[in-house]
């Protein structure tokens, strides 16, 4: 879609869709459909395969809690480049990183709040990050050692200290960006999606829009200069500041239709506009939604708005298949993936910077986090790990005890900073840490190490497709992930005890007869015999110790 006809036909539409809370579009408006700067293609953009993110396991890092390179108490951009070696060196040949090929770092845009999810200036590094100039120097870097870097953009809201809201605020002043945001001259007296307040008094009686917090006023994308506004803001750092794409935050909530907040018809076609204008940029770009919705919903922004979503239901059945040693949660959860998603176009994770950490929520128990990750790194999509989740870190919320510093070792701050950080690092962290768990060859680290760097070894754990192999014992989990010429069966025992007393079949299928090697464990296996079909029944390859993965290649 041409980036000037997604406007026009986008300020006709919304227009159509207004649910009444908006203020008439102000005379500004017809300046949005005035040509902006052409689009042009990045000289830098390499020919590559345009699902490039298949290939990789993404890392989420909150900048201001990995590491601080400062010694200010609060972490940074320079931080985050002293660090990648640790995330992936860039030597294929070693297996001491952690081989992590795409990095998200949650906002880092110009922000009063410690979160960032209240953007002051699109166009500015937090200073407490560091410059402009650090963050493409973390390009390079990044890009030397074959890393992708997406960064966190929020689109729905700003700041109440952003200047088109200091300049809206005033009612009597005429302002060009009075119309940016949503503005009531009464409290329109519904509540938001989950039953918060969403209308705030402002200034001169009028109530404004504000779905998350009144200090993250909404924009209003029936403006369409509120579009052309961001579209130089999405050139910017894909074209200037050469990030490899988007985390898309809360986009379900972009565009309402009155009472109506979550996943309208206008969001969905600005999106499609939104698709055709980044690509247009560079096609190579990712970008990835957070759709906290069902996966009816999920799907419908797949493949011509943005590239994945992440994949909530999924995240909630790891766990819970994890703490009940069941594995009819996690068959559901990646079978609704492969019934409904473009192949292996989803975000995977465990648990992010919304949600209690996941070794909260499995009792603390290491070898638990081991089969969590495992059902996250050989299942279907594209896998994030919350920063720390290698190593166990834990926190409940609030928020802020969910973001705590980094734990890289038992010294002073967890390793964090020379100083006293912004936030204390976990009570446990002489214990668990990075430093800690890299000298022990069992510890949930290295497992998360071997195990990145075995699937990214593999075309059939990142681009193949997912097939439930039937079990009669439910504490098993049995997968086939299958691409041209590869074909491995994941095993993992969800319980604590050894299992035996279990057998595998498969319907028809391409095997032939043929020979079996395990690959992450290096256990000896037998290989199935196999029907005229080419499946098997009553297959049981070896005893699976507890709380352990196999991962089987049948040739």
């Amino acid at each position: 879609m041409n980036k000037h006809l997604w406007l026009v036909i986008g300020a006709a539409f919304l227009a159509a869709c207004a649910g009444g809370q908006t203020a008439a579009p102000s005379p500004t408006a017809e300046v949005a459909l005035e040509p902006t700067a052409e689009v042009t293609p990045l000289p830098t953009a390499e020919p590559e395969n345009t699902l490039w993110w298949n290939d990789r396991v993404f890392y989420e890092i909150f900048v201001r809690s990995f590491y601080d390179s400062d010694g200010d108490g609060i972490g940074d951009l320079q931080g985050v480049i002293a660090k990648l070696d640790y995330l992936n060196d860039g030597d294929p040949s070693t297996t001491t990183d952690l081989g992590v090929g795409g990095i998200w770092l949650m906002p880092i845009m110009d922000s009063p709040s410690y979160h960032g999810y209240d953007v002051r200036d699109y166009f500015t590094v937090n200073p407490d990050y560091g410059t402009n100039e650090d963050f493409v120097q973390l390009i390079e870097e990044a890009h030397q050692r074959g890393i992708k870097v997406i960064v966190d953009l929020v689109l729905n809201h700003t700041s109440t200290q952003h200047p088109w809201f200091e300049a809206a605020k005033n009612p009597t002043a005429a302002s060009p960006y009075r119309d940016y945001y949503i503005w009531s001259e009464e409290d329109p007296g519904y509540g938001g999606p989950w039953g918060q307040n969403v209308w705030y008094r402002g200034r001169g009686g009028f109530y404004y829009y504000a779905v998350f917090w009144d200090q993250m006023p909404d924009l209003n994308y029936q403006n369409p200069a509120v579009t052309a506004d961001m579209q130089e803001v999405i050139r910017f750092w894909l074209a200037d500041m050469q990030a490899d794409g988007f985390r898309l935050d809360a986009i379900k909530h972009l565009i309402e239709d009155g009472a109506v907040q979550e996943n309208t018809a206008a969001t969905h076609l600005w999106f499609e506009g939104f698709h055709d204008f980044y690509k247009g940029i560079n096609p190579n770009a990712f970008t990835v939604g957070e759709v906290w919705s069902p996966t009816a919903e999920v799907v419908k922004y797949i493949g011509d708005e943005v590239d994945a979503a992440f994949e909530f239901d999924t995240a909630e059945a790891i766990l819970r298949s994890t703490s009940n040693a069941n594995n009819s949660y996690i068959l559901a959860a990646h079978q609704n993936i492969a019934d409904n998603f473009p192949l292996n176009q989803v975000a995977t994770f465990i648990t992010n910077h919304d949600q209690n950490r996941v070794m909260n929520s499995l009792l603390g128990i290491p070898e638990r986090g081991q089969v969590a990750a495992s059902l996250l790194l050989t299942g279907p999509g594209v896998p994030f790990i919350y920063y720390g989740e290698e190593v166990g870190q834990q926190g409940k919320k609030p928020d802020e005890d969910i973001r705590t510093p980094m734990q890289w070792s038992a010294e002073a701050h967890a390793g964090f900073s020379a100083n006293v950080p912004w936030r204390a690092p976990q009570a446990d962290y002489p214990q668990v840490n990075v430093a800690a768990q890299t000298a022990d060859p069992n510890s949930l680290l290295n497992h998360y190490r071997a195990l990145i760097h075995l699937r990214t070894a593999h075309p059939a754990l990142t681009q193949g497709t997912w097939r439930e192999v039937a079990v009669d014992n439910t504490k098993i989990y049995a997968a086939l992930r299958e691409v041209d010429g590869e074909t491995l069966l994941v095993l993992i025992n969800l319980h604590k005890e050894p299992h035996a007393d279990y057998t595998l079949s498969l319907g028809e299928s391409l095997l032939r007869e043929g020979t079996a090697v395990e690959l992450f464990q290096g256990a000896a296996v037998s290989a199935p015999t196999l029907t005229a079909t080419g499946g098997f029944d009553g297959y049981m390859p070896l005893e699976l110790a507890g709380y352990t993965t196999y991962i089987i290649h049948l040739k």
